[in-house]
């Protein structure tokens, strides 16, 4: 009943944070998205989820192991992203990734592609250092930025270097700085809202098959690892990366837009070298998300995981 009307490609660095993994799957499972690729990113270097010069490498094996657990091996294109960050904002990072994403905004598809990234942006830089005609023929969709002093506060404890921009400060500048690229920016106070209780991951997502046991023990996993470094992780968990389904996927039939979150129309910030913005009066208006609707996110994410996992009829 439902037809793709939109062309995703997924950059996450799935060697990390597990909540990508649900990104992932949540998305695999959307048919409204034909995916185009799935890139496995670097992480920033000596990242406690992996310390190794290998991070988009490892990548690529946890993706293969999501899609094995879905016994869906082989039936989309993987790429490999860059393992290193961008020296500076003239120098690409050669990569199957990055030519990947060149291939497909220059292909005759006339759906509009996005290309959803749940960690640093050194691939879709890359990308747009390597061909600027991509730029009007994309939107990217990025988890990653601090707040906006007029639009949020900042949690306690807060590091002003937020997470996902930490990893390729470079990349970022060349994306906001210097790009014409479309941006929908889903800052920290917006990603932190997500949130999956511990009851859910068990009583929704775990009970699900393969793949909602192999989901669950990525938390599972990760809540033990945290417990044994006396940091009690509490009982729930930021999804921070499935706001990229909601946003491509869950769009509303008729005209067609993410119509039940919120954003404001803004001028492009300059980032600097330390990773804060700074005000740009003459930057083109990105979309930066203020509030999600999480019921729509997690209802469909449990619902099409309780589909999948259904008998399959027999031929």
């Amino acid at each position: 009943m439902v037809k793709s009307r939109y062309r995703v490609i997924v950059d996450n660095d799935f060697g990390g944070d597990p909540d990508g993994l649900f990104q992932l799957a949540h998305q695999l499972l959307s048919p409204s998205t034909e995916i185009k690729g799935i890139i496995g990113s670097h992480l920033r270097k000596g990242d406690p989820f992996d310390s190794s010069d290998q991070t988009a490498t490892n990548a690529v094996k946890t993706i293969e192991e999501l899609l094995k657990a879905m016994k869906l091996s082989g039936a989309y294109p993987i790429y490999q992203g860059s393992n290193s960050a961008l020296t500076d904002m003239e120098t690409p990072q050669n990569s199957a990734a990055a030519d990947a994403i060149i291939k497909e905004a220059l292909s005759d598809d006339k759906r509009p592609l996005f290309v959803v990234c749940g960690a640093g942006l050194t691939d879709v830089a890359s990308a747009y250092l390597k061909n600027p005609e991509i730029a009007k023929r994309l939107t990217v969709v990025w988890i990653g930025g601090p707040e906006y002093p007029a639009l949020a506060t900042p949690p306690p404890g807060y590091t002003s270097l937020e997470y996902n921009l930490n990893i390729d400060i470079n990349a970022v500048r060349v994306v906001f700085n210097k790009s014409d690229l479309n941006i929908w920016q889903v800052p920290r106070n917006t990603y932190r809202q997500p949130l999956m209780a511990y009851s859910e991951l068990l009583t929704k997502v775990k009970p699900q098959g393969a793949t909602g046991a192999y989901l669950a023990g990525k938390i599972e996993g990760l809540m033990q690892r945290l417990a044994s470094m006396d940091f009690p992780s509490g009982e729930t968990y930021i999804m921070g990366d499935s706001p990229l389904v909601l946003l491509t996927a869950l769009q509303s039939s008729f005209e067609a837009d993410p119509s039940s979150s919120d954003y404001v129309l803004m001028p492009s910030p300059l980032v600097n070298e330390q990773g804060l913005y700074e005000t740009n009066h003459k930057g083109r208006n990105i979309r930066v998300y203020t509030k999600l609707d999480t019921r729509l996110l997690f209802e469909d994410f449990y619902n099409k995981l309780a589909l999948f996992n259904q008998p399959k009829p027999k031929k």
